[in-house]
């Protein structure tokens, strides 16, 4: 097989500046409060490679790379102490690499198990398996998150009833925002 050599023009549509990344859309909302989204996203969850135009895809279509076989990466970005609540992919595996601080990894039905993961650990979790992450460091921790396999959107995500109570409690109006306009779903 012959190689091809791509213009700079060309390549430099595969190249991302992480200060240039924008956080997800639906992250913007301003009337949901920072303390809910903290339940579902990281502070600031910014795609890299998506997988292109795709209306269900969790991470949008406004990354600056779009198409890499098959994988979507994006990095997550938590203040200390912070990280989303346990969920789980249906089809999907999810690859944490720790790019800043320290990420304790957590999985289990009620998250009993977890592992503390330093800067350049990995860790990969199969589909079907609750898990969530915490930034267990004191200062800003940045996490690269990988998925791979299946199909990538956000019928893959499956978040368990207690963090729809946890949201619910808050406003119910919230879990309808993050069910109808996001298009998650939560276990009833």
């Amino acid at each position: 097989m012959a190689t091809i050599t791509p213009s700079p023009e060309e390549m430099a549509k595969r190249v991302a500046r992480f200060d240039e990344l924008q956080v997800l859309e639906t992250q913007k909302n301003p009337e949901v409060p920072q303390d809910v989204m903290d339940l579902i996203y990281s502070r600031k969850l910014k795609p890299v490679i998506t997988l292109g135009e795709d209306p269900d895809s969790p991470f949008g279509s406004d990354a600056p790379i779009v198409g890499a076989a098959g994988i979507t990466m994006t990095y997550a970005i938590c203040p200390a102490g912070t990280g989303p609540t346990l969920h789980s992919h249906h089809k999907t595996h999810e690859t944490f690499t720790v790019m800043k601080g320290r990420f304790e990894i957590i999985w289990g039905d009620e998250g009993e198990h977890s592992v503390v993961l330093s800067e350049f650990d990995t860790i990969s979790v199969p589909p079907q398996i609750n898990r969530a992450f915490r930034n267990v460091s004191d200062e800003e921790g940045v996490l690269q998150v990988v998925i791979s396999g299946g199909v990538h959107d956000r019928k893959d995500i499956l978040f368990p009833k207690k963090t729809a109570e946890q949201i619910a409690e808050k406003d119910a109006d919230y879990l309808k925002f993050f069910r109808e306009k996001v298009g998650l779903e939560f276990e009833s």
